[in-house]
């Protein structure tokens, strides 16, 4: 893959950001696609004013068709002719984000991931891989992956994340997705 991550959101009215004006911003949340953009992707996008992608992207097209809504931060994940392995930190919409395809569990971190939040703590932990909903707060910590919005696996959810100010919730893609969302959310705090 020749893309590479990138980040270029700017505050359309000029001269510092949004929340210091007291406006909130919001971020779409996005990972696994796995080369295919379900439809609802751009409906529930739609005014966001970033987009973080946690890699298993699956081609450019999908960049390509996400900038057109926002701006776009991303990682490569081991489907991306990668090791999934990459650590990207930006802050979004005043939001300190550490981004990473392969976590692999938020109370079993990487070496390299805990060694990142020890000497610079994150607000939030974007991540994929795993394709499940994970919405935890871990030592001060809000660890997200926003499940798969590629296509469907097993019986895991098809979704998205929104963070908007301090609220932050999963968007099922589907009508078969809401009750799965609520089965799988945070298995993997509870898996060995």
């Amino acid at each position: 893959m020749s893309f590479r991550a990138a980040e270029t959101a700017k505050n359309p009215l000029g001269g510092g950001s949004l929340a210091a004006l007291g406006m909130t911003q919001r971020i779409g949340v996005i990972a696994d696609t796995h080369g295919v953009l379900h439809p609802r992707v751009l409906e529930v996008f739609a005014g966001v004013d970033h987009i973080v992608h946690a890699g298993d992207i699956g081609g450019e097209h999908i960049v390509r068709a996400l900038r057109k809504l926002a701006p776009v931060t991303f990682v490569r994940g081991n489907n991306d002719q990668d090791d999934g392995l990459e650590l990207v930190r930006r802050t979004i919409c005043g939001k300190k984000l550490l981004i990473t395809h392969i976590l692999p569990r938020p109370r079993k971190l990487r070496r390299e991931v805990a060694e990142a939040l020890r000497n610079s703590p994150a607000d939030v932990v974007v991540f994929g891989h795993s394709h499940l909903p994970h919405n935890e707060v871990i030592d001060g910590v809000r660890f997200f992956n926003p499940a798969s919005a590629g296509p469907r696996r097993f019986d895991y959810p098809t979704a998205v994340g929104i963070l908007d100010g301090e609220n932050v919730m999963h968007v099922a893609l589907d009508e078969r997705s809401v009750t799965a969302l609520q089965r799988r959310m945070n298995q993997l705090s509870h898996r060995t």
